[in-house]
């Protein structure tokens, strides 16, 4: 890609001075040197002025023992703008109550940064290639929660 047409602000934020198209996407090599996408640079949520990246959230989510898997998306709050929703898939055969994944983080990680919201899930909505759909996760946990109408 040569740039984006007619717009060289755009293209410059895009493309280093390198050559480099920055996708804005996370990855990472595992042990045997494959690469796979793990998140997004810019998957933030913006509550109550508070930048508060995703990723991080879902990698300290990672380290209780009953959680599998983790993805924090943003959901409308009146007050705060976003308000933080934890999706959490359990480890077969692991039982926790949304109150318990909220005390784990108290005292580990910013206060503001505890989920206001915790759901367990089975699965996560996801792309033909396998990348967690957050903005149908957000939209569905919306729903779940009261907090936008059913028929959106």
């Amino acid at each position: 890609m040569l740039g984006y047409w007619g717009d060289p602000e755009t293209t410059s934020k895009t493309i280093d001075p390198e050559g480099w198209l920055r996708t804005g996407d996370l990855g990472m090599f595992d042990e045997s040197g494959y690469g796979k996408i793990v998140g997004r640079i810019k998957d933030m949520i913006i509550r109550g002025g508070e930048n508060i990246s995703c990723g991080e959230i879902e990698e300290f989510l990672l380290l209780h023992p009953a959680i599998e898997s983790a993805c924090v998306v943003g959901v409308p709050d009146d007050r705060y703008g976003e308000e933080l929703c934890a999706c959490l898939k359990l480890k077969v055969g692991s039982h926790v109550k949304e109150r318990e994944v909220q005390e784990f983080c108290k005292g580990k990680i910013s206060h503001y940064k505890i989920p206001r919201y915790v759901r367990f899930v089975d699965d996560f909505p996801l792309t033909t290639s396998g990348k967690v759909q957050k903005f149908l996760l957000a939209k569905s946990s919306a729903q779940l929660l009261g907090l936008i109408n059913p028929d959106l």
